[in-house]
């Protein structure tokens, strides 16, 4: 058991990393130097190359399936109140992100409009500070934590997999603030001391 958990743990280290090297503006240089406007289809591409790397991480994933815990009826059900929270947050926290960007689709529209600046045709970096953003400066990490452990039945796997993800979203973060950091400098600076990183406060930020 304990190399399997092992192998899932490398599985997806070797996933975080390279989802992380793929993102960074080092990778996105390289490609404007290369393909110049063609940028403008690096964020689809990279999308559709994270969901398959992914699905095929969890597919060659060892499966352990001794159980560390079950919920039964009626006491399931008490997961429905993360699971809750979770989806209607992430459905709320929508609301300030521009899913066209964010798929890459308005990347793409732009070059089909004739855009051909190379900063236009890249992914646009936005600062958001308003809705679950003043709470917590990763709301989508934080209502995913709580979908993901409201599962009735929890495996060693399961719960491995889970523990690897989170680990990756406070890593991740990291590397997507020192990004952010770059672009907005003092601005981000002042909100990144206000707001906490993953967990979210009662208190909203304040300028």
């Amino acid at each position: 058991m304990i190399f399997d958990i092992i192998k899932i743990v490398l599985l997806f280290t070797a996933f975080g990393l390279l989802h992380s090297l793929l993102a960074s503006f080092w990778i996105k240089n390289k490609i404007i130097y290369l393909f110049k406007e063609k940028i403008a289809f690096y964020r689809l591409f990279y999308n559709i190359f994270s969901i398959m790397l992914l699905l095929l991480v969890l597919i060659i994933s060892p499966k352990i399936n001794i159980i560390i815990y079950k919920l039964y009826e009626p006491y399931n059900f008490i997961l429905i109140i993360p699971f809750f929270i979770g989806l209607t947050g992430i459905i709320f926290t929508l609301r300030y992100i521009s899913i066209l960007e964010f798929l890459g689709i308005k990347q793409i529209i732009r070059y089909f409009n004739n855009t051909y600046s190379i900063d236009d045709l890249d992914e646009q970096i936005n600062l958001r500070i308003e809705g679950s953003y003043k709470y917590t400066r990763h709301p989508l990490y934080f209502f995913s934590i709580l979908i993901l452990f409201s599962i009735p039945e929890m495996t060693v796997s399961n719960f491995t997999i889970i523990f690897c993800i989170v680990i990756y979203f406070y890593i991740g973060s990291i590397f997507e603030e020192k990004k952010l950091e770059k672009v907005f400098g003092e601005t981000y600076l002042n909100y990144k001391k206000k707001v906490p990183r993953i967990i979210p406060t009662f208190r909203a930020y304040n300028e």
